[in-house]
């Protein structure tokens, strides 16, 4: 019988032998790929298409964007109305995202339900036609959302330090202007979805308690379409051009009592060997609410409610950024601290202490990532669409565990450089 008396032995969690459940990869007859991640024991299932569709590609600022948002909004059988009734009536919720180099589409529902949801996706990627009221309505939302965006600091920061770190005309560095929204057109946004998404390259991700049938289902349904396999080379290379100047201050309410301060270099991707050494360092650095910046700038100094530092998720080039906001006053006090902290992990060794407290909370963090389906496929995307392999995961893995203290010294002198890193302050 158990004693409840005697408190459980508690255990490290580095001591924790994780293991990446496992994908199935299949193909398509037109060649797609899809990964399938079968856990779970609910009845849901998400299924994600991931197209080279996203603003590297575009040669109209926003171009890129509008398109997959308007995905759903009418296709020569029905209309936005009918498509969301579509969906909403099986209880499933389908949503589209644009980022830099990917565009999405990713479909929620129960899998009893699947077949019924699959030939309108399938539709919506054959038969858009992108009615001129649905764009109208998109380009004033948009409109209005921007200039809201453009009164707060923190939007203002984080559009100017992308531009610092890659350039304005890279497409991790361009903005966005109520112009560029007004100036899209609708025969613009037709080329660029029958080049990438009717004819594009695709890889697809379905996790969950899988029907047994899925594969043939979306063979079925997407099979037989013109879509073909990304490959390792599909993104295409932007040149990076990064500002001249280290240093900006920039006044964008005068009556603002707060400002963002942002703190940034340019990094390699996950390529290179420093990558996963690099995010035990950061998450020591600034990563967690333990972290060396939230003890100083937030609990001792009482500067921010918050501070964090990471590493962007981008795939040609990354980049590692602190992000705070503090009132206007206190700004360059708080940057003091942080190059303050940054100077301290170059002179002095981690005590083990530390370095284990910041172990534990990672494979902590990457314990909860391999806690249902969902969370396993967003493992899996990322490993696949940076063209990494399973062996990456184990690799970052036994990082986090045998990394030493000289080598996190050594890493900090390398990267954590003063002369090195961006400085803006928005308020």
């Amino acid at each position: 019988m158990l004693n409840r008396t005697i408190a459980p032995k508690i255990t490290d969690a580095i001591g924790f032998n994780l293991k990446l459940p496992p994908s199935e990869k299949h193909k398509l007859k037109n060649g797609v790929e899809v990964y399938a991640i079968d856990l779970g024991e609910l009845d849901t299932l998400m299924i994600n298409w991931i197209f080279d569709a996203g603003n590297f590609y575009e040669e109209k600022n926003l171009v890129a964007n509008a398109a997959n948002y308007l995905l759903k909004n009418g296709t020569s059988k029905k209309n936005a109305f009918e498509i969301n009734e579509h969906f909403e009536y099986y209880g499933s919720f389908l949503n589209r995202a644009c980022q830099n180099e990917f565009a999405d589409i990713s479909l929620h529902c129960l899998g009893k339900h699947v077949n019924h949801l699959l030939p309108v996706v399938a539709e919506m990627l054959t038969d858009s036609v992108f009615p001129q009221e649905e764009l109208d309505i998109f380009s004033k939302n948009m409109q209005q959302r921007l200039l809201v965006g453009l009164k707060k600091s923190e939007f203002v920061a984080g559009r100017l330090i992308d531009a610092y770190l890659f350039g304005e005309n890279h497409p991790y560095g361009k903005m966005s202007s109520a112009e560029d929204y007004a100036a899209l057109k609708q025969d613009e946004i037709k080329i660029f979805y029958e080049k990438y998404y009717k004819h594009g390259s695709c890889v697809i991700f379905v996790a969950g308690k899988l029907p047994k049938d899925i594969i043939q289902q979306l063979d079925n349904n997407f099979g037989s379409l013109p879509l073909r396999q990304r490959s390792a080379s599909s993104i295409k290379n932007h040149h990076i051009i990064p500002a001249k100047e280290k240093k900006y201050n920039v006044v964008n309410d005068v009556n603002g009592v707060q400002g963002s301060i942002r703190i940034a270099r340019n990094f390699p991707n996950r390529h290179h060997p420093d990558f996963s050494k690099m995010q035990v360092l950061n998450n020591l650095f600034g990563g967690f609410f333990g972290s060396r910046l939230m003890s100083n700038i937030r609990e001792d100094k009482g500067y921010t409610y918050g501070i964090h530092s990471y590493l962007m998720n981008h795939i040609e080039q990354s980049a590692f950024l602190i992000s705070t906001e503090a009132g206007k006053e206190v700004c360059a006090a708080t940057i003091d601290e942080v190059y303050k902290e940054m100077k301290l992990l170059c002179e002095e060794l981690i005590d083990e202490e530390e370095l284990s407290q910041t172990r534990n909370f990672m494979i902590g963090i990457i314990l909860g990532d391999l806690d249902g389906p969902f969370q396993v496929a967003a493992r899996w995307k990322n490993i696949v669409l940076n063209n990494l392999d399973e062996q990456y995961f184990y690799k970052g893995i036994d990082i986090i565990k045998t990394i030493t203290a000289k080598e996190l010294q050594e890493l900090a002198d390398k990267y954590f450089q003063p002369g090195e890193f961006y400085e803006l302050v928005v308020v």
